[in-house]
């Protein structure tokens, strides 16, 4: 069949077909790129800065229309109720994230079996390298701005150690410090003690801030155009399959023009042919005679 295959004709179908087929890749991946687009961000005004307790209450579910909002926040922070987040990148490098509780001032208090005189909310004050360089909370009232995220989930059947926790899950660590808690956590940007920033943007220390940003927008799925995407894939590798194909019949011709001449050749060498042979006189012809001679 490479013989076939290797027919001037063949090799420039194969040619056709690749660029054919190239095509529809092209169009495919095209598609696939319109099939996940961005949604279009809602006018928000996460940027400016509004009270805690203005947008978001304790006992509640967090909404999603108030993530990445910047807030301030007065409280206090408590140096016993401070944890260390691991797996944390800046900059390339993997560290911690310094979480500590922030007793919130004026916050509305939960009632209940379970619920603490204080409200609190977990607060990422910054990113250190090694356990030993996290250093303990500043103390006296605190006038925090930072970006308010709804809690992580903790990981499953994961025991992060002393003093550590698997993640920035509210659920997490109520139970460590024992306390209630809004249904979210603050990432800090300013600090503002007696009106001196001590954050780590400020202090230019071992402690590095966090620096989050607005999360992006959640991407939309377009179902339409990823069918039309694995529909051009399919395309292109049908017209290589029409080329295989067109190639493998020319070889089953040539199979059978073959075995045809086989069989006539065969044919002809079994019947023979009759050998020539003189051709008899004709029955009504005279035969000679010896002239008569007259006396």
């Amino acid at each position: 069949m490479l013989k076939t295959a290797l027919k001037p004709r063949w090799i420039a179908g194969l040619v056709f077909a690749i660029v054919v087929s190239g095509v529809f890749v092209l169009l495919s991946q095209w598609q696939f790129g319109r099939s996940t687009t961005p949604e279009a961000p809602v006018a928000t005004t996460t940027e400016d800065p509004k009270p805690l307790t203005a947008v978001l209450q304790p006992g509640e579910f967090f909404p999603g229309s108030v993530a990445d909002q910047m807030v301030t926040v007065t409280g206090s922070y408590d140096p016993q109720k401070q944890v260390l987040v691991p797996g944390r990148l800046n900059g390339g490098a993997t560290g911690y994230w310094i979480v500590s509780a922030l007793a919130v001032t004026d916050a509305p208090v939960l009632s209940g079996a379970g619920a603490s005189p204080q409200m609190w909310i977990p607060v990422a004050r910054g990113w250190v390298a090694a356990p030993a360089d996290a250093p303990a909370p500043p103390s006296g009232t605190i006038e925090l701005t930072g970006r308010l995220l709804p809690s992580e989930a903790p990981l499953p059947a994961t025991d992060a150690g002393p003093g550590q926790a698997s993640a920035v899950s509210v659920a997490e660590l109520i139970n460590v410090w024992e306390v209630s808690s809004y249904p979210g956590f603050v990432t800090a940007n300013a600090e503002l003690a007696g009106g001196t920033d001590v954050s780590a943007a400020a202090s230019g220390g071992i402690v590095r801030p966090l620096n989050v940003g607005p999360q992006p927008p959640a991407g939309k799925i377009n179902w339409l155009n990823l069918f039309y995407a694995a529909e051009w894939v399919v395309f292109a590798g049908f017209a290589l399959f029409i080329w295989w194909r067109l190639v493998k019949d020319d070889y089953r011709r040539d199979l059978e023009d073959a075995h045809d001449a086989e069989q006539e050749a065969a044919a002809q060498e079994a019947a023979g042919d009759p050998e020539p042979h003189s051709p008899a006189p004709h029955p009504t012809e005279p035969h000679p005679t010896e002239p008569k001679v007259q006396s």
